[in-house]
Order: structure tokens, then sequence, then C-alpha cells
């Protein structure tokens, strides 16, 4: 018999990973405002923005205004692809910063322009200055199951990245099926794995979107692995500039609602989040269909 966790925690990512594919133009105090209604949902940790180029992202152009103005509420991070980004975020007072590398390399390439150990060897002297900085350090990675470009991905390469991501001393490993292609037994199998060998050494937290409507599966396979930290992002909202047929991510207001039904407490209020989603749904270009907020628009739970 599986035990589960007692307490899981939510990584809110909407206002980065949910927002950056936005086609719509959102104004920095809607984001803002949307910011601020999450954390009113009891939601401690938070994926704020990105320090990326605006010619790639022009969606993240005000990161610099978003970490200064956004209530300092538990870890906030902000994700920077390189050294340039990693410095701009530390000028802007970001005191948790997220490094992100793709398992395939022909995702890399087409994301960053590098092979996989190329952006590895790079990322090396920039996590070891964030780390004397002082900086929490949380390392994404994608493409974890499935690449849009390569298939299927080698486990032993995910574990390979994951323990070199560990031996430059991350304090967390995002581990992200990036394209939604998993299933529950993948899921189960590697995070069963990588809990078993990295356990105390480093965080860890899964990261799923819900392309094949597979996620909620996923994560509750996750947590029989013994994973107790997962990325959500309110409304669903979501998708990867560079992943060709990447839906949204798993909705936050979807899982939260699953975890308190089974009994694990995520000190999160599911009808303010679904409170921020309503104010940041004009402002998207896809309308919200998730299960508890359409039930919260027909004020049916």
């Amino acid at each position: 018999m599986f035990i589960l966790p007692k307490n899981v925690t939510i990584i809110e990512v909407g206002p980065r990973d949910g927002l950056q594919n936005e086609k719509k133009h959102v104004e920095e105090t809607e984001k803002i405002g949307f910011i601020h209604a999450l954390q009113e949902s009891g939601i401690t940790e938070m994926e704020l923005t990105s320090f990326v180029s605006p010619k790639w992202v022009p969606q993240m152009a005000d990161a610099k205004n978003i970490v200064g103005k956004s209530n300092k509420v538990g870890r906030q991070f902000v994700l920077a692809p390189n050294e340039k980004g990693a410095e701009l975020a530390m000028e802007a007072g970001a005191k948790s910063i997220a490094v992100f590398v793709g398992v395939s390399n022909t995702f890399n390439q087409k994301n960053i322009n590098r092979t996989t150990e190329e952006s590895m060897d790079a990322l090396e002297p920039v996590i070891d200055r964030l780390k004397n900085e002082g900086v929490f350090v949380r390392a994404c990675i994608s493409t974890a199951f499935y690449c849009p470009y390569e298939g299927k991905i080698n486990k032993e390469d995910v574990i390979n990245l994951c323990r070199r991501f560990v031996s430059m001393g991350v304090d967390e490993l995002s581990v992200a099926d990036t394209i939604g292609m998993a299933n529950p037994v993948e899921s189960y199998e590697l995070f069963n794995q990588l809990n078993e060998e990295l356990n105390g050494k480093v965080l860890l937290t899964a990261h799923f979107h819900d392309t094949r409507k597979m996620a909620l599966a996923n994560i509750f396979a996750a947590l029989q692995a013994g994973i107790d930290r997962f990325d959500t992002s309110a409304g669903g909202l979501g998708g990867c500039p560079f992943a060709p047929g990447a839906t949204g991510n798993i909705a936050t207001e979807d899982v939260v609602n699953m975890l308190e039904a089974i009994g694990i407490k995520t000190g999160i209020d599911v009808e303010k989040v679904c409170q921020a989603v309503e104010k940041i749904a004009p402002h998207v270009s896809q309308p919200i269909e998730t299960g508890m907020y359409r039930l919260y628009k027909n004020r049916d739970f």
C-alpha cells in the first residue's frame, strides 16, 4: 500500500510560464493584479516572470517592474536563461532564480541555440556565482519524457542531467513533461527513481502539461512515488513557444481541488484561485475552461 504525503507545496507558474506564450499583450498592471490575487489565495511559491530577450518573448519585457512591484510573499522565482539574464534578475532584486535546460538536444537548440551539453557547460559558472551570492537556484528540466522533435526521451539521460545539476549545487529540480505526452506509469517510474536517488540532496518538483488530459493522473502517480511539490498554472494557462503542440499547464484550481479532496493539505483556497483567474481571463486570447473555474463561474461549488 502506497503512502501519500500529508501536505503538498504548489508552485504557481501562471504569471511566467502561463503568460509567456500569450499572443495578446497583457498589461503590467493586470499581471501585478493577477500575482497579488494568487498570493491572497494562500500560494507562497510563485514563478513571477522571465529575464529573457524581449525580441524572443515580448510578453516578458516588463520583468524588472514585475519583480519590483510584486508583494514579497514566500519564495518568488524568476527565470534566467543565461548569465546576462541572471545579472539582470539580481539587479532587479530577485532572490530565487530558475535556469533551464532541455534533455533533448534538438529542443535545446531550437530554444536557446545550444546543445544540452553546451548549455550545461555555460550554466555551471552562472550557478556557482548565484550560489555564492546566496541565491536559491531552481533548475528546470524540459522534455523529460517526450520531445516534439526527437520523440521519447531516454530516462537515464534525464537522471544523468539531474545528477549533474545536483553536483553543481542547485536547490531544486523541476522536471517537466513539456508537451504533455507522459502517462502515469512513466511518471511513477521516473519520479520514483529520482526520489530514491536524490531525495534529501535537492527539492524535487514535478511539472505537467495537460495536452492529453492525463496531468492529474500523472500527478497522482508522482505522489505515489513520493513527490510533494508540483508546478501548476491558474486557469491552465501556458504552453511553450518552442514546443509545437504543447497546450497549457495543469490548472492550479483543479490540482488543489483533487489534493484537498483526498485529504492532502495545500494551504490554498480554491475559490480565491478562481477569483484570480477571473481577473486575468479578460486579458488573454483563449477562453479559460478548466473544471473548477467552470464550476466557479456557474457558482456550482
